[in-house]
C-alpha cells in the first residue's frame, strides 16, 4: 500500500522525501554567472523582533504587483509550550502574518495578541488569507483552537466554523472570496486533520460561511480558488475506509455554479488537488491501480492525464501556469532520489539540479521556473530555469544570504524566496526574502556561495498537506 499521500494528507505532515540530481535538459551545462544574467534587489521581510521570518508552501504568496505576504517571529514565547507540540515555528515564538506592500512590511497581527497568525495565501487585489490562533482551548482536542482568517485593507476577520471549533482559510480570490476547512459538530472517525468531527469544505462571501458539500463522503476540504470563482479540492467518496490506505477514498473535486464535480483518479483509492489555473485546469498527484504507486495528474476540463514518471513510483506536482504547464518532482527508479520536473503538451522533462536532488516549486506564463536544489534533504540552492538553464540564485544576491528556497514568480520575474542569513551560531537564521530584478549588477551585489546547513523538520498542527503548509519542512 501506499503511505506516504495518506500520511502527508491526514497526519499532519508534509515531509515529502523530494529531489534529486540526473540526466536533464539542462544536461551537463553549467550555472549561469553573474555577468550572463541580470542580478536582483534582494530585499529582506526581517521579523517582528524575533529571530526567523516564513513563506508557505504550495501557494500564492506572491502576487502579479511584488505583493508578498508570510509570517515572521515575535519576540514572545509560545505561551503554550510546553504543554503543548503547537509551537507555530521552530523557535517556539509567537509568530504574526506579514505583508510587505508598497515598500512597507507590516505586521497583520492576530485574533488574540498571544497567539501566532500566518498569511498562506496573497490575492491579486492585496487580501490576504491564513490562520490565527483565537486564545481558545478546542474542548475536544484540549489544544489551541486555530480559525482561518481574511485580512482585508490590514484588518483581520475571523471566518468562524460550520458549527465545531476549528477551520483553516487555504486560498483568497481577487473578488474576496475565501477557500479553506471548517469543521462542524458531526463527529466523525475519519475526520480530516484529526479534528474529531466532519471537516468540509468552504466557501466565505461577504461575511458568511457556505458548506460546499462532499462527494458522498463525510469529509472534503477547499484547496484552491481562481479569479472565475471555481472551486477545486478533495473529498471522501464514501465512510468505508480501504485496506491499502485505512482511509475512506479520496478524489479530487472542481466546484463551479453551485455544483460539485467528481474528477476522479489514476485508478487508485486516493487524489489531491494541489493547484489550479485560471481556466478552470487542476493538477495534483493520485494512486494508481492497486495504491502501489502515486502519479502526478493534470485534469484539463474533460479528462485526468497521467504525467508519467522518471522510473519511480512517486511524483508530487507543485505549480501550474495558465498555459497548463506543470512543475513539481518525481523519484528515479530504485532510489530515494527526486527531480524537478516540466510538463508541457504532453512531454515530461527533468530539469537538472546543482546538487543531488531539486524541486520545482514555481512557473510563470513566461515559463520561468523557480525551485531549490540540495543533498536530498538538505535545502542547498534557491534555483531559476530559464532558457534552458539553471541559475543559482545565491550568486546574484548580496554575499550575506544563501537562498535554499524559490518559491514563486510572478509575471515580472520577482521571486518569492527563503534563505539563510549569517549569524546566530553554525545554523544562521532563516528569513523571507523578495527578489526583483534588475539589468545591471551593483557593488553590494557581489556573487559568492556560502555553506548551507542542514534543515529542521518542524512540528506543528498547522502543517497539513497542500497548500497549507505555513510552518515546513525541509524538502530538497
Amino acid at each position: 500500500m501506499i503511505s506516504r499521500l495518506p500520511q502527508t494528507l491526514f497526519a499532519l505532515t508534509i515531509c515529502l522525501a523530494l529531489l534529486c540530481v540526473g540526466v536533464s535538459y539542462c544536461d551537463a551545462q553549467e550555472a549561469v554567472t553573474p555577468t550572463t544574467h541580470h542580478h536582483y534587489t534582494l530585499i529582506d521581510l526581517g521579523t517582528l523582533g524575533g529571530r526567523q521570518s516564513y513563506l508557505n508552501f504550495y501557494a500564492q504568496v506572491l502576487n502579479r504587483h511584488g505583493m508578498i505576504a508570510g509570517f515572521a517571529d515575535t519576540p514572545a514565547g509560545d505561551p503554550h509550550f510546553p504543554n503543548f507540540d503547537s509551537c507555530a515555528n521552530p523557535d517556539c515564538l509567537v509568530s504574526h502574518a506579514i505583508v510587505r506592500r508598497n515598500g512597507i512590511v507590516t505586521d497583520l497581527g492576530a485574533l488574540t495578541p498571544d497567539t501566532s497568525s500566518a498569511a498562506l495565501w496573497v490575492s491579486d487585489s492585496g487580501m490576504v488569507a491564513g490562520v490565527s490562533g483565537n486564545g481558545l482551548t478546542d474542548p475536544l482536542l484540549g489544544v489551541p483552537e486555530i480559525r482561518g482568517v481574511l485580512w482585508k485593507d490590514y484588518q483581520i476577520n475571523d471566518l468562524g466554523t460550520l458549527g465545531g471549533n476549528e477551520s483553516f482559510a487555504t486560498a483568497v480570490n481577487s473578488r474576496g472570496t475565501v477557500v479553506g476547512v471548517a469543521a462542524n459538530g458531526i463527529p466523525d472517525d475519519f475526520s480530516f486533520f484529526g479534528w474529531g468531527t466532519q471537516a468540509r469544505a468552504f466557501a466565505w462571501r461577504n461575511g458568511a460561511m457556505h458548506d460546499l458539500g462532499t462527494l458522498g463522503g463525510p469529509d472534503a476540504f477547499a484547496v484552491i480558488i481562481n479569479d472565475r470563482g471555481q472551486i477545486a479540492g478533495n473529498s471522501y467518496t464514501d465512510s468505508t475506509p480501504n485496506p491499502t490506505t485505512g482511509i475512506p477514498t479520496v478524489d479530487p473535486f472542481l466546484w463551479q455554479d453551485g455544483r460539485i464535480v467528481d474528477l476522479g483518479t489514476l485508478g487508485g483509492t486516493l487524489g489531491v488537488v494541489n493547484v489550479m489555473n485560471l481556466r478552470g485546469q487542476v493538477a495534483g498527484d493520485s494512486n494508481l491501480v492497486g495504491d502501489n504507486a502515486s502519479h502526478p495528474f493534470l485534469w484539463d476540463g474533460e479528462r485526468m492525464i497521467d504525467l508519467g514518471s522518471f522510473g519511480g513510483n512517486f511524483g508530487d506536482v507543485t505549480a501550474m501556469n495558465d498555459s497548463g504547464d506543470v512543475v513539481g518532482s518525481m523519484n528515479l527508479a530504485g532510489d530515494d532520489m527526486w527531480h524537478a520536473f516540466f510538463w508541457h503538451n504532453g512531454t515530461l522533462t527533468d530539469l537538472g539540479t546543482l546538487d543531488k536532488c531539486s524541486t520545482a516549486w514555481g512557473i510563470n506564463n513566461r515559463g520561468q521556473i523557480v525551485g531549490g536544489t540540495g543533498d536530498c534533504g538538505v535545502p542547498v540552492h534557491a534555483v531559476l530555469w530559464e532558457k534552458g538553464r539553471i541559475i543559482n540564485l545565491t550568486s546574484l544576491v548580496p554575499p550575506h544570504v544563501q537562498l535554499t528556497y524559490a518559491l514563486n514568480i510572478n509575471e515580472r520575474g520577482e521571486i518569492a524566496a527563503l534563505g539563510r542569513v549569517e549569524g546566530d551560531g553554525d545554523n544562521g537564521v532563516e528569513h523571507a526574502f523578495l527578489l526583483i530584478p534588475g539589468t545591471e549588477p551593483a557593488s553590494a551585489e557581489a556573487a559568492v556561495s556560502l555553506s548551507a546547513p542542514a534543515s529542521k523538520e518542524f512540528k506543528s498542527r498547522f502543517r497539513l498537506r497542500t497548500p497549507i503548509n505555513p510552518f515546513h519542512a525541509s524538502h530538497e
